[in-house]
């Protein structure tokens, strides 16, 4: 039987509870703000590998401003249903299709016809995303957090009776980043395959060793992250990508971060994930492994059926949220600017913090809050 997380592994006003029979699964979640009745609810969606515990330094001044704020583990991380999945079974729970259904059934589960905010980072940015281009109605305002939201297929063809549709050149990017000198492969890619959840749950240097590593390095503690624009989807540009993101062949993710161990001197030093809180990631990914979070990079295919939103865009207020030092902004290239130009139509601006990498509300908790507590507060003004 499992059971909340620990209150002593949590803030003061935040408490771990179940949700259950959302779209068929349990859903562990984070919560704060739940003793005053009445409040508009916020929603925080995690990424990759992370979990609603990455939430914790937010919740509460969210709470403090008189929100009711709810972060779930999504569905197959943490104490939430679909982590015991395999690599080889049914993807289509983990469709974004089904994962939409999963906040909708989650919102109305708590009682609630409307969400003020929804805020996704990284892998949670798209889910954030979908939620506000599909029910409007819904989700009243979106913040993309550290991962541009690539949005809705293009428009389909248009007049092809009379003029055919050009051909869609096929992308050599993989094949390219296979030719280079030493040869390098896209991490999404990776992720896709079988051996990645062995390749990390089961690391050389340990599980824990493994996460301290992967965070650190795409932090803004890691010196070398000086991101900047890239100016196309081709080798040459995206082998200036560090090695977490675009790795050496004949690597996998654990063995691409071990050398960028931090030293026990830095790990001591790292007032936003100290030891004690990085248990709380190692204990869950230990007992869990990473596939349930693997299926979320291999649902290209399956999100096909998401054609019938061709050509619709973000009619909420938005905003997108990102680390000074996070190349995850710019590895699509022109990936932010059609979120600032083509993608959303109550664009409210984008905020690059000082001192974060991708972690951004964690390692800069206090600049995040009070951005999203301002943006709410206009958002709901109109």
């Amino acid at each position: 039987m499992m059971t909340p997380l620990s209150p002593s592994v949590l803030p003061a006003g935040v408490r771990s509870r179940f949700i259950h029979d959302v779209n068929g699964i349990t859903f562990h979640a984070l919560e704060a703000g739940f003793e005053t009745p009445g409040r508009q609810l916020v929603l925080l969606l995690h990424g990759f590998p992370e979990l609603a515990y990455s939430w914790r330094k937010v919740m509460a001044p969210l709470a403090a401003a008189g929100y009711h704020v709810i972060a779930p583990d999504v569905r197959g991380y943490g104490r939430s249903g679909g982590t015991e999945v395999k690599h080889s079974d049914d993807m289509r729970p983990f469709g974004s299709l089904n994962k939409i259904n999963d906040m909708l059934a989650l919102v109305s589960a708590l009682g609630y016809r409307s969400v003020a905010g929804v805020f996704g980072h990284d892998q949670g940015s798209p889910l954030a995303g979908w939620c506000a281009l599909t029910r409007p109605d819904v989700f009243k305002s979106v913040i993309l957090m550290s991962s541009p939201f690539r949005g809705a297929p293009e428009s389909l063809p248009f007049n092809t009776v009379s003029v055919p549709a050009p051909a869609k050149p096929q992308s050599r990017i993989h094949h390219d980043l296979a030719r280079l000198t030493p040869p390098r492969k896209y991490y999404m890619q990776y992720y896709t395959l079988p051996e990645a959840n062995g390749n990390m749950w089961h690391a050389k240097q340990g599980l824990h060793a493994f996460l301290r590593a992967y965070y650190h390095m795409k932090s803004a503690d890691w010196v070398a992250n000086k991101p900047f624009p890239l100016t196309a989807l081709i080798a040459s540009e995206w082998e200036k990508l560090p090695r977490y993101y675009v790795m050496d062949l004949d690597k996998g993710m654990a063995e691409s971060v071990a050398p960028e161990m931090p030293s026990a001197q830095e790990i001591a030093a790292c007032h936003w994930l100290p030891d004690h809180e990085l248990s709380v990631y190692s204990e869950e990914y230990g007992r869990n492994g990473f596939q349930g979070g693997l299926q979320g990079y291999r649902i290209g295919g399956l999100d096909q059926e998401l054609k019938i939103f061709a050509g619709r865009t973000i009619d909420v207020p938005s905003l997108f949220i990102g680390g000074k030092s996070d190349w995850g902004v710019y590895q699509t290239p022109g990936g932010l600017e059609s979120v600032e130009q083509t993608l959303t139509t109550q664009y409210k601006g984008t905020v690059l913090v000082e001192g974060a990498g991708h972690w951004v509300q964690q390692e800069q908790p206090e600049q995040v809050s009070k951005i999203f507590i301002d943006f709410l507060s206009a958002a709901l003004a109109h």
